[in-house]
């Protein structure tokens, strides 16, 4: 009996040693062995004038995520991550959605002892490209994503594929990026094919000033190609609702900026966050109008545009204020002959939204918020807005990006 109690303690202690020799590696014990578990759990109020459907004026050929009226759950979002061994970590999110079903938001896999500052990352992941595409939805500072974001990206650009990041080693923060993937996020058309469909660059920099001030700039582009993509009940120059077609190469540069105050470097009592992002696409290829009854194909080019730029102040501890202004240009199409005297090319009408928010976080789990928007993205619709929100994350849930 004392062997088996010798033998079983020798076996305790030998594990134990490998998973102390195991977690200096990856962190800890508990990260290790245990998934971080996460849920976050959220919903919002919503009251607006017009039907959410309707898209920005000059925008109908992008999808229009909208927004839901009246009380609504909203998507649940389940996290679950883990180092996986000394050389990789594993991420998982599912979005769950109120009227049933699951859906993949994050699933991949990220190196974590390549060395140099190099990491990659590969799977399905939000795009690297401009500051709030990787933030997931319970870490925006307003209720919607910015118009732009809305109508160029669909809310937010995910993708399948690779992603490589380098950090240089100094002491200014500095960031290069690429990935290449399936094409599957908007504006691209998931196709079945070999090879990639889709390309992003970006690069960061960033740098503090002195204790209180600290800030980050970035550049990014984004290519990818479109077939056959339909566009639903866009309206045509002799007002019909029609369904059209394009196929063509989509290509998107863009810029972005984020700069932060805190009094004495205490971001727990007050700071100020100010944001701003610009991105420009270009689309060139063929469009087919009215495909049910013209259906006349011909060449089509347009160039569209937007920003946004918001500030948020944490006036004391646990409640901030924010303003944010969006605006969009729709560009002046370049239209083929055949379809001159069917599709608008010149909207001249220039999309825009102003949004105020005010929210309150007991803890860093909670948060309540409200907002109100004078939304003017359709022409002839201007629309007064008012939302109420709820954020709540139960469970492990690590700290959030810059």
């Amino acid at each position: 009996m004392f062997k088996e109690i010798s033998t079983s303690a020798a076996i305790a202690a030998l594990l134990f040693q490998s998973a102390s020799s195991f977690a200096a590696n990856t962190g800890s014990i508990d990260n290790a062995f245990n998934p971080a578990f996460s849920l976050i759990l959220s919903g919002t109020y919503g009251s607006v004038q017009r039907d959410p459907a309707i898209p920005a004026t000059g925008f109908a050929m992008n999808p229009n995520p909208g927004h839901e009226q009246g009380f609504n759950l909203g998507e649940s979002e389940m996290g679950i991550s883990a180092n996986i061994d000394p050389e990789y970590r594993g991420v998982a999110t599912l979005a769950l959605d109120p009227a049933g079903g699951i859906s993949v938001e994050n699933a991949f896999v990220q190196t974590t002892a390549l060395g140099d500052g190099l990491n990659l990352k590969f799977g399905r992941f939000f795009s690297g490209l401009g500051y709030l595409n990787e933030q997931h939805a319970h870490a925006w500072d307003f209720v919607d994503q910015p118009l732009v974001y809305a109508v160029l990206w669909e809310n937010q650009l995910a993708e399948d594929g690779l992603q490589l990041k380098w950090l240089a080693p100094t002491d200014m923060f500095v960031e290069l990026g690429g990935e290449m993937g399936r094409g599957r996020g908007f504006p691209g058309t998931d196709t079945v094919r070999n090879g990639n469909s889709a390309g992003v660059l970006f690069a960061h920099i960033g740098d503090d000033i002195g204790i209180e001030h600290n800030w980050r700039v970035g550049v990014s582009a984004h290519q990818t190609r479109r077939v056959d993509a339909e566009s639903i009940d866009v309206p045509d120059l002799a007002g019909n609702a029609v369904t059209n077609l394009f196929t063509g190469d989509s290509q998107t540069t863009g810029l972005d900026f984020v700069w932060k105050y805190a009094a004495n470097g205490n971001v727990k009592n007050s700071y100020v966050k100010l944001q701003g992002e610009y991105f420009r696409r270009k689309e060139t290829g063929d469009l087919t109008y009215d495909t049910a009854l013209a259906n006349v194909t011909d060449t089509f080019s347009n160039t569209q545009s937007g920003f946004y730029l918001q500030s948020v102040y944490q006036f004391v501890p646990r409640w901030r204020i924010g303003a944010r202004y969006d605006h969009l240009d729709p560009g002046v199409a370049q239209i083929g002959a055949s379809n001159a005297g069917n599709v608008i090319s010149d909207y001249a009408f220039k999309p825009s939204r102003t949004s105020v928010m005010l929210d309150y976080s007991p803890s860093e789990f909670s948060r309540l918020r409200m907002q109100v928007a004078n939304d003017q993205s359709r022409q002839g619709l201007k629309d007064n807005q008012f939302f109420v929100q709820y954020i709540m994350s139960l469970g492990a849930h690590g700290a959030h990006s810059y």
